[in-house]
């Protein structure tokens, strides 16, 4: 008997190495998840089986291939790293066995409703790095075993590697290579101050003309942008790109925000015509005590200070860049940045809604903001405000100023 089920696992060990060697690494991006996938929920005898990779700027795995759960990649579905049951695996980077499915295991909608009852899923690896999770679920009572464990992290590994290996070739990763490298790969170390951010795209191609950008200027003072240029798809990371150049030149000529937009404004308006852009462009003192900043059409960012709820910082909206009209003198604002207080910056796909004024936005928005670090902040607004499920592209910078040691 126990050589019987050896020959059983070597055979079923080469049917998925001759698929994921061999075919998967030919496909095309949905047909090589739709194979695999397939073959999964053969190998394992399961129900479903789905792929949700890792947006790693937003810090969210979202659905990218299924079986037996089209629905919720149809849906676009989004979780943040830690939440429920596929955020779990992220976050620990280590297999999860759920024997009895929950609406407190499980936040994704889409499982509870197909009334599955049991779920594994496996993290998925490239070069050392975590790009997604692999889960299979099944609609009756199951107790997956240690080898059913090890079967699927076989899969997931292989797969990880076809993936790696197809992507490199795909016009798609080209243009989000290129946008990731106009983003921060990291924020800056700046004494005094901690930093978060995130990125999320709203259009299904993951390519959008949203950004923000941080800097250390010669004179001490810390550069904050944040932008969004109207738009989707390449063409306008490609903008956004330029823009995002065009206004670091500035910063370094120009002492005043308002200065440096008007600048950037008849860039704008002369090489990317047609193109209309938002833009909030603020500078934090050597000191860190003091905010000057100016908006060409930009949503206020909100700021709270200790003992306060957040509240937008009083800023003029000056017109948006590219309008091809010559606007009256753009105007900055100050306003005063005492130890603990959280500036947060965003675009708008944070606050608007569909069939909803964008006050209601706002104000839940400044609701929400409060004095903490700013990682804490930056993973509580987009969770409270549903950035899971953007339905625009969405870009927050948050900046707290560390607390005076006592």
């Amino acid at each position: 008997m126990a050589d019987q089920g050896l020959i059983q696992d070597d055979e079923r060990l080469r049917r998925i190495e001759a698929v994921t060697d061999a075919t998967l690494s030919r496909l095309d991006a949905a047909d090589l998840f739709d194979e695999l996938l397939d073959r999964v929920r053969d190998l394992l005898d399961v129900d479903t089986a789905a792929i949700l990779l890792l947006d790693t700027h937003a810090q969210q795995l979202v659905a990218t291939a299924a079986k037996g759960l089209e629905e919720e990649v149809r849906q676009g579905f989004r979780v943040a790293v830690g939440r429920g049951f596929a955020g779990r695996i992220a976050l620990t980077r280590q297999p999860v066995i759920v024997e009895d499915v929950t609406s407190g295991v499980v936040v994704n909608p889409v499982l509870l409703a197909m009334g599955l009852r049991s779920l594994l899923g496996v993290p998925m690896f490239a070069r050392g790095e975590l790009i997604g999770v692999l889960h299979v679920g099944t609609l009756g009572q199951r107790r997956f075993t240690a080898d059913d464990v090890r079967l699927l992290e076989l899969v997931a590994d292989r797969a990880s590697l076809a993936n790696l290996a197809r992507s490199n070739n795909l016009d798609q990763n080209a243009a989000l290579a290129l946008q990731r490298s106009l983003l921060p790969t990291q924020l800056p170390h700046v004494p005094g101050l901690d930093m978060a951010a995130r990125y999320v795209p709203g259009h299904v191609a993951g390519i959008g003309g949203d950004w923000y950008d941080v800097f250390v200027l010669p004179s001490g003072w810390l550069g904050l942008v944040i932008g969004d240029v109207s738009g989707h798809g390449l063409q306008s990371a490609v903008i956004m790109g330029r823009v995002r150049s065009a206004l670091r030149a500035y910063a370094l000529v120009c002492d005043d925000p308002a200065e440096a937009l008007t600048l950037l404004d008849r860039k704008v308006s002369h090489f990317e015509a047609g193109n209309l852009t938002t833009a909030l462009y603020a500078m934090i003192s050597p000191d860190r005590t003091r905010i000057r900043l100016s908006s060409a059409g930009h949503l206020r960012p909100v700021l709270a200070v200790p003992g306060r709820r957040g509240a937008p910082v009083e800023v003029h909206a000056d017109p948006p860049l590219g309008t091809g009209r010559r606007p009256p003198p753009r105007q900055s604002a100050e306003a005063d940045l005492p130890p603990g207080a959280v500036l947060v910056c965003f675009s708008d796909g944070l606050v608007e809604r569909r069939h909803e004024v964008i006050d209601v936005g706002l104000e839940q928005l400044a609701g929400v903001v409060r004095t903490a670090p700013a990682e804490e902040v930056c993973a509580t607004v987009m969770r409270t405000l549903g950035a899971e499920q953007p339905t625009d592209d969405i870009a927050v910078l948050v900046v707290h100023r560390l607390p005076t040691p006592t």
